[in-house]
């Protein structure tokens, strides 16, 4: 198999959230697209947090496209020069005032969805978490912080007993599977 080629790149919309790409592409047949949308959006990082209780740490916020309200693991994008575990942390801390004494396992690298998205997201697993902080929200967020506990929440998502998205479950299940294997 060959890639396809980019023959012209517009941007239909820029903003902080992300970028509308309109490419013109040969695909190795031959056939030409001349309007295939690229939605460009920065990396992020996020994490199970579970608790010295074994509670899962997460974060209740409504999603305006889903329109609805979704229970997810902590994330966010790096800020400035942050490394991935830095920014990791600060969004952790921000969003639930949780934190811990042991450094971030790192699980996996995933591209989000690369038939119309640039991004990736970097999981990790953060163990024996305790509140020392009081949440730090950005203007545009409003986020309740739920304890779960862990072994259970995997049941509740299958279940369909709570509104969660894709990224929260695999997440889960990776944790679950590492620790699983390793502790």
């Amino acid at each position: 198999m060959d890639k396809w080629k980019r023959l012209k790149s517009e941007y239909l919309h820029k903003s902080p959230f992300g970028n509308i790409r309109k490419d013109r592409c040969q695909l190795p047949n031959g056939i030409l697209i001349d309007d295939y949308y690229v939605n460009e959006y920065a990396d992020w990082v996020n994490a199970v947090v579970i608790t010295k209780e074994n509670q899962i740490v997460l974060v209740e916020q409504y999603r305006y496209a889903g329109e609805d309200f979704f229970l997810e693991v902590p994330a966010g994008k790096k800020e400035g020069n942050e490394t991935d575990e830095e920014g990791l942390i600060r969004e952790v801390k921000e969003e639930t005032g949780y934190t811990s004494l042991r450094r971030p396992i790192f699980l996996g690298e995933f591209m989000v969805n690369p038939a119309t998205q640039n991004n990736k997201v970097k999981t990790f697993l953060i163990l024996e978490a305790f509140k020392a902080y009081e949440q730090d929200l950005d203007d545009t967020e409003e986020i309740k912080v739920k304890l779960f506990e862990f072994d259970n929440f995997g049941n509740k998502m299958i279940a369909n007993k709570i509104k969660t998205q894709l990224f929260t479950a695999n997440a889960y299940f990776m944790a679950k599977n590492f620790i699983a294997e390793n502790l």
